[in-house]
């Protein structure tokens, strides 16, 4: 069954009198319980495609479905609520919340849906623990090693317990040990939490330890 269904996605950035078109009539197609690898060169659109297939960024033309859902025929407000309980993110810097520890950082998305903060503080507890974070609970980023910080933003990205994980660089910034154990540890988490995951990489190597990869080139994607 197709779980992330996109057609003919088209995303253009205007400055002044310039265009770049970065996505041209892009197709993608994810089955549920699927991992895809994207590679490709830097500044190519890999941050794009997933910002616009998450609903973070809006789009020109073309359709992104997802579990069935097309995301055009959402207003904004459904459109949040639905990116809020369907998608976690990962990002190359994991943007924490310097000012809160870590389990507070876990627990953010929960709160800001209003879950009751001890289930919240129980979900997110629950979670570092697993990533092997179980004893820097109340450590601030400031105080964790980057790959620590990254497995505090898996675990708030799985804290809500979305369906679709989009990856974006989460190793890039690491240190090469150090990004095959998180990456090792997104597709353990991936199998446990029954996930449907995208990954932008320009690790070829991580890449292949994926179901599937594919090239984004020209606003398009291939198999790599």
């Amino acid at each position: 069954m197709v779980f992330l269904d996109v057609a003919g996605l088209h995303k253009r950035y205007r400055h002044g009198l310039t265009v770049l078109h970065v996505l041209q009539g892009l197709d993608l197609q994810v089955a549920a319980g699927e991992m895809v690898a994207v590679v490709g060169a830097s500044g190519v659109g890999k941050s794009t495609l997933l910002h616009v297939i998450g609903g973070l960024d809006a789009w020109d033309d073309g359709t992104i479905t997802l579990g069935g859902q097309p995301l055009a025929e959402q207003r904004e407000a459904e459109r949040v609520a639905f990116r809020n309980r369907t998608v976690g993110f990962v990002f190359q810097f994991h943007h924490l919340l310097p000012e809160f520890s870590a389990v507070e950082n876990a627990e953010m998305p929960l709160r800001i849906g209003r879950v009751a903060p001890a289930a919240a503080r129980a979900r997110a507890t629950a979670l570092l623990q697993r990533v092997g974070l179980g004893d820097r609970l109340e450590h601030r980023p400031g105080t964790l090693s980057g790959g620590e910080q990254q497995r505090v933003a898996l675990a708030r990205a799985l804290v809500t317990r979305p369906q679709l994980l989009l990856a974006d660089e989460p190793t890039g910034d690491l240190d090469e040990r150090t990004a095959d154990d998180l990456h090792g540890l997104i597709r353990e988490m991936h199998r446990e939490h029954g996930l449907t995951s995208v990954i932008a990489t320009h690790n070829m190597r991580l890449a292949a330890t994926c179901d599937r990869v594919l090239r984004l080139a020209g606003g398009r994607l291939v198999p790599a």
